[in-house]
């Protein structure tokens, strides 16, 4: 039987589906050293997943540097706090890399954040929300590309947590290395339906209806 994927999924439907963790080491990176020997072990992997955090401000028109890089492979996440690090030679160095392939989710943005601490040509990367649209699907959130293709839930309760505390908690920790790795998921998730055709895309009942509408004003 075909996976059957939606075109726009329902966020109602979200709640009641089972919470997804990150189920692999956690390594927080508060130093250079640190930094140098993440990137080298990073960088012998073929596939990432990145994320960024930033602590949220709730005064309009500012907007707070970002705090945090997190990087996972399927069995490990490091998270370099950029508060402290800064944009080190050697996450330069990672986010430079041409070989490594790095997926994330509105990397424009992300990208955009980082360039905010310092110089670097932006390496191999690929965003997801560019390569779902392949498949038919037009979400562009995370928790809601995941539900459609795993059917499981990613609780984005600490996005607007303190990402520049002095120590992260457990449960932000856990957050965050869910973002990167899940992007390795998902990725590999549509490299799959997109090689094999083994979906069944459903269309929403909105976008019928604008279908119907454009085939009207074609046809006037």
């Amino acid at each position: 039987m075909k996976k059957v994927i939606y075109n726009k999924y329902d966020k109602a439907l979200i709640g009641g589906l089972p919470q997804v963790l990150f189920p692999g080491e956690v390594v927080v990176i508060v130093d250079a050293a640190e930094a140098d020997r993440a990137v080298d072990f990073l960088l012998s992997h073929p596939l990432l997943g990145v994320d960024t955090e930033t602590r949220p401000s709730f005064r309009k028109g500012k907007q707070n540097r970002v705090a945090l890089l997190q990087v996972a492979t399927p069995q490990r996440c490091f998270l370099f706090r950029l508060n402290r690090l800064g944009l080190v030679p050697s996450v330069v160095r990672l986010l430079e890399d041409k070989r490594t392939l790095k997926v994330g989710l509105s990397l424009h943005d992300d990208l955009l954040s980082l360039h905010r601490l310092g110089a670097f040509t932006a390496g191999r990367f690929a965003d997801l929300q560019d390569l779902m649209t392949e498949i038919g699907i037009e979400d562009k959130s995370l928790q809601k590309l995941y539900a459609n293709l795993f059917h499981e839930k990613i609780s984005k309760r600490q996005q607007l947590s303190n990402w520049e505390s002095d120590t992260l908690s457990e449960k932000q920790k856990r957050y965050a290395a869910t973002d990167a790795w899940a992007c390795i998921n998902l990725y590999n998730e549509y490299n799959r339906l997109r090689e094999t055709g083994d979906y069944q895309l459903v269309i929403s009942e909105a976008k019928k209806e604008e279908y119907v509408q454009e085939s009207i004003s074609e046809e006037g």
